[in-house]
């Protein structure tokens, strides 16, 4: 399990896209719980690695990158 997991947001972030609210009611209709499953919903999800090669952490592409900076900083 990942030591530090941001909350999925789906597609918070990109504004109001086009294709944003058909994506939304397709994914629900497939699966109504598409939302709340711990997936990656989007392109741009960044992992930190550490150095043995395991998952420390997931961000999602909402995350404010000094976040992600300063878990980086952390494991090294």
């Amino acid at each position: 399990m990942y030591t530090y997991l941001k909350s999925q947001k789906g597609f918070e972030g990109f504004g109001e896209h086009e294709y944003k609210a058909l994506l939304e009611k397709m994914f629900s209709e497939a699966d109504p719980d598409w939302a709340s499953k711990p997936d990656i919903k989007w392109n741009f999800t960044k992992f930190i690695i550490d150095r043995e090669g395991n998952v420390v952490a997931r961000f999602e592409p909402t995350a404010d990158m000094a976040e992600v900076e300063e878990c980086i900083k952390a494991l090294l």
